[in-house]
């Protein structure tokens, strides 16, 4: 035991130095972006406290005006609460480098810029199977792409295994995307513990997580257990950057509403992180939109309206959870000798049913069920009218597998 205990030590302090390593280059060569020559004179209006301050610049009607390049102040105060912790250090610290995105896909396509900008000799780990847009973000970047094991088509479930097998085996140092809660297209998340050992190994590799969370509080229908895997990576020192969205959870779609955070050492880096990711957002698009955001400011800072909103978060996945128990049981009564435990095991809005495209094109043509070839389910368009209709098709077309 003694022996094991000494190694241990050894194992965590090699990891440690690492880690330490790695943290300390990451973005240690960011160096504050250049003031825009227009929009830079109105951030330094907003930040003057004289009373009898005039802005001649632009107009300044707040219904109508251009937001800030990094958005609304207040939407990613409240947006970071979610995802690091409502009284986390790293939010008191001014550790983190925040800005409103264009929902969770402009998040991760600022974030592969910044990625290619200022670690241009990286790539990027992703899992398969994944969002299909990921890689259409990254190649667009120019970042260069690998892929990690994820997804086990036998168990229908997590190739946990191969998965760790490829975060040893890539390089130090190396970017990774997870999916925090609820991945899509699988609806497959790891365990708490497996977590936390995915979070000792990065660190022992000196990796870096991006975290990809498009359906917090649509997992389990509790937004901070849904956070769970970054605050563990958060426990363990990681420093991370996360992709967040309001389009599922608030239903802002059509608003594109979302934020990219990074966090960083110190608050001086993560000034000159902001300064950098506004900078890549301005030729982009140049401003984020104004009202979804307002809608997520007056929801999630207001204590009435939030626990209302947790409230109805709760009622959308416990109605997704309902309609996952429905489908298999549905099947099960129909007596098809195959698993489905798998759909009850999964977790989110999607699931994958393990079906082939051969029957998921037959589900379409002699069904008129439709969904998309791999298999996957959108359980938000499953119904209590239509969940007996969609297990009976299931189970003839899964007849002959």
């Amino acid at each position: 035991m003694a022996f094991r205990a000494v190694m241990s030590r050894r194992v965590t302090n090699r990891s440690s130095d690492i880690g330490a390593r790695w943290m300390s280059t990451w973005w240690g060569n960011v160096e504050p972006a250049a003031k825009d020559p227009i929009l830079g004179v109105t951030e330094a209006f907003l930040a003057d406290p004289s009373p009898s301050k005039v802005n001649v610049g632009v107009n300044m009607n707040h219904i109508r005006e251009y937001l800030p390049m990094g958005g609304s102040v207040k939407m990613v105060e409240e947006t970071l609460k979610l995802a690091y912790g409502e009284n986390s250090e790293f939010i008191k610290d001014k550790r983190i480098a925040a800005v409103q995105s264009l929902s969770g896909t402009g998040a991760c396509r600022l974030f592969a810029d910044f990625q290619k900008r200022f670690r241009p000799d990286s790539q990027i780990y992703i899992p398969v199977p994944t969002w299909a847009n990921h890689h259409n973000i990254w190649r667009d970047a120019q970042v260069p792409q690998r892929t990690f094991h994820y997804y086990h088509p036998e168990t229908r479930g997590l190739d946990f295994a191969s998965l760790m097998d490829d975060i040893k085996n890539a390089p130090n140092g190396s970017f990774f995307l997870l999916h925090a809660c609820a991945h899509n297209p699988t609806g497959v998340d790891p365990t708490e513990e497996q977590w936390r050992e995915m979070s000792y190994q990065f660190k022992a590799k000196g990796h870096f997580a991006f975290f990809d969370m498009a359906y917090q509080g649509f997992a389990s229908g509790d937004p901070e257990r849904d956070a769970k895997s970054i605050r563990i990576f958060l426990e363990d020192g990681h420093l991370i950057g996360i992709a967040q969205s309001y389009a599922k959870n608030m239903g802002l779609y059509g608003q594109r509403v979302g934020c990219l955070s990074v966090l960083c050492e110190d608050e001086k880096q993560a000034v000159a992180v902001k300064s950098q990711l506004q900078q890549l957002a301005r030729p982009m698009y140049s401003n984020p939109p104004l009202h979804g955001a307002l809608l997520v400011s007056t929801i999630l800072g207001d204590p009435e309206l939030k626990n209302l909103w947790l409230k109805e978060v709760k009622v959308m996945a416990d109605r997704i959870i309902g309609m996952r128990t429905a489908l298999r049981e549905n099947l099960e009564k129909l007596g098809s000798p195959l698993s489905w435990e798998h759909i009850t095991n999964q977790i989110g809005m999607f699931c994958y049913s393990g079906l082939t495209p051969e029957q998921v094109d037959r589900l379409t043509s002699e069904f008129h069920i439709y969904l998309t070839r791999n298999g996957r389910i959108s359980m938000a368009g499953v119904t209590t009218g239509n969940v007996g209709y969609l297990a009976n098709a299931i189970n003839e077309v899964s007849k002959s597998a």
